[in-house]
């Protein structure tokens, strides 16, 4: 309870307290959702280490770093120091959601022209005035932080592993349909049919 309550504030901070939830999601949101999903997937072996995730993933190595260290300080994930040592999640994977990683490395997340400022039609916002559309972008805002708010982390790792499971199956499928072709080939040039 205490954690969703921060969280909402959290939210309302960085996105304001008015409808037009501010939301842009950009290149740093996308590279610290899918290293989190990559460290999710493997810290079960224990600590992930950054240029692992960098080279399965191709992030930079420095860029991770920054993000990294933002996702440490809001409490989202641990480093271990040393030799073998890494990055693992602070909290269990189905604690943690979209949002929080978004949040976290400071992505403004914003479907409106004018940033959640209700200054479309100017830069002042003392002159400014809203354009037509203000409200259904500020709607879309708010949406995506629902829905953002909604994934787990838990929920993007058994989403891959159930990608991975299938990719798995169409493999193993070849190889078993290959095999069948090859033997029809061996008994149509042994004259066996």
């Amino acid at each position: 309870m205490k954690l969703e309550a921060l969280k909402r504030s959290k939210i309302l901070t960085l996105f304001g307290n008015q409808p037009g939830v501010v939301m842009r999601l950009t290149t740093k949101g996308r590279f610290a959702v899918t290293a989190m999903i990559d460290l999710a997937l493997r810290q079960g072996n224990g600590p992930v280490t950054l240029s692992g995730i960098s080279q399965r993933q191709a992030i930079s190595l420095s860029y991770l770093e920054q993000l990294f260290g933002k996702l440490r300080r809001h409490e989202i994930v641990e480093s271990v120091r040393g030799p073998g040592g890494g990055y693992s999640l602070a909290r269990s994977a189905d604690k943690v959601t979209v949002a929080d990683i978004i949040i976290a490395v400071d992505e403004p997340l914003d479907a409106t022209q004018c940033g959640g400022k209700e200054n479309c039609h100017g830069a002042d916002a003392a002159s400014g005035t809203r354009c037509m559309t203000h409200e259904l972008w500020a709607t879309l805002n708010a949406k995506m932080v629902d829905y953002l708010d909604s994934v787990s982390l838990q929920d993007l790792v058994e989403q891959q592993k159930l990608k991975e499971q299938k990719e798995q199956n169409v493999v193993v499928m070849h190889r078993h349909a290959a095999s069948d072709n090859t033997e029809a080939t061996h008994s149509i040039l042994n004259g066996v049919n």
